[in-house]
C-alpha cells in the first residue's frame, strides 16, 4: 500500500506515465548492453586502423556497417574507452639554420651512376617508439643501393655520424677516393669536423637545397621502404627498444644480402662484389 503510494507520488513528480515507467524498468539493461556492443565495435575499428582514426572516421565506419549513431556519442564512448588517435608521423629534421659551411649541391638531382662508390647518400631518420626515440644514420651507394655503413643511436649527434664514417672507411676505404657523399643541410653535416673527415679521405661533399627532399631521393626512398616493410606493420607489437634495433639490423642485412633489386638482377652486395671482381 505504502509502496504503491510512493510510486504514484514519484510518477506525479516526474510526469512519467505508469506504463512508461514499467517499460523503462523492463528495458533498463538494454542501453547498457547496446553500448557494450558499440564499445567493442569502436575498439575493433580503432585497432584495425592502426590507432589513427578519430571519432569522425570511426562514426563513418560504423554507419557503413549499418549502425545509426551520431558523432557525439562515438566521441563520448571513445573518451570512456580512452581511445585517442595517434598524431601524424613527423619527419625528423636536423636543420638548425646555417651553423657552419653549406656545401654546393654537386649532384643536383643527377642520380645516374656508372659504377659503385661513385655517388653516395646519407641522412638521418627517426623512429618514435613507446620506449623512446631511435635514430638511424646510413650511407647508401646510389649505384648498387647497398647500405655501406650505418649507425643506430638514441641521439642524432656528431658522435653517431663519426661512428658511421669510421665504419665506412674501415669497410670500404680503398674505394672512396673522389666519391660524392650527399646529405641535406642538417647541422651535423655543416660542422668543420665532418667537412675535414671527408676531405681527409678524398670524399667530395654535396648538400641538398634547403627543404628539398627530392635532392636526396634515393636515401629517402630507402627510409620509406624500410619503415613500410618492417616498422609500421609491427609498430604496436614491439616490447622494447632493443627489439626495434634488432629488426632494423636484420632488415639491413636482408636488404644488402638477399633482397633482389630488379634493375640489378641480384642483391646489392653480390652485385658490388661481381663488379669489383671483374676489375681485378
Amino acid at each position: 500500500m505504502r509502496d504503491n503510494y510512493s510510486l504514484k507520488h514519484l510518477l506525479k513528480i516526474s510526469g512519467l506515465s505508469k506504463s512508461s515507467f514499467f517499460y523503462s524498468l523492463h528495458h533498463l539493461h538494454y542501453k547498457t548492453e547496446k553500448d557494450a556492443l558499440l564499445k567493442n565495435l569502436i575498439q575493433s575499428i580503432f585497432e584495425k586502423n592502426h590507432r589513427k582514426y578519430g571519432y569522425p572516421r570511426v562514426t563513418i565506419k560504423l554507419k557503413k556497417l549499418g549502425y545509426t549513431v551520431n558523432k557525439k556519442k562515438v566521441h563520448r564512448l571513445m573518451k570512456v574507452l580512452d581511445l585517442h588517435a595517434m598524431p601524424k608521423r613527423r619527419m625528423y629534421k636536423s636543420y638548425r639554420g646555417t651553423v657552419g659551411k653549406i656545401a654546393d649541391n654537386v649532384l643536383n638531382q643527377t642520380f645516374t651512376t656508372s659504377k659503385p662508390y661513385e655517388k653516395l647518400g646519407t641522412d638521418i631518420t627517426q623512429f618514435r617508439t613507446p620506449f623512446g626515440k631511435l635514430y638511424l644514420s646510413p650511407i647508401i651507394d646510389f649505384h648498387t643501393r647497398e647500405v655501406l655503413a650505418y649507425d643506430l643511436a638514441s641521439n642524432p649527434d656528431m658522435k653517431q655520424i663519426t661512428r658511421m664514417l669510421d665504419q665506412l672507411i674501415h669497410n670500404h676505404g680503398t674505394h672512396l677516393k673522389e666519391a660524392i657523399l650527399h646529405s641535406d643541410q642538417g647541422y651535423q653535416y655543416q660542422v668543420k669536423l665532418y667537412e675535414k673527415y671527408l676531405k681527409d679521405h678524398g670524399i667530395i661533399q654535396s648538400m641538398s637545397r634547403k627543404g628539398n627532399t627530392l635532392d636526396n631521393a634515393p636515401t629517402e626512398n630507402f627510409f620509406g621502404r624500410l619503415k613500410e616493410e618492417i616498422y609500421y606493420p609491427n609498430e604496436y607489437q614491439f616490447e622494447s627498444i632493443e627489439q626495434v634495433k634488432e629488426i632494423i639490423h636484420q632488415y639491413i642485412r636482408y636488404y644488402n644480402e638477399e633482397r633482389i633489386v630488379t634493375r640489378l638482377g641480384t642483391n646489392p652486395k653480390d652485385y658490388r662484389q661481381e663488379i669489383l671482381q671483374k676489375k681485378e
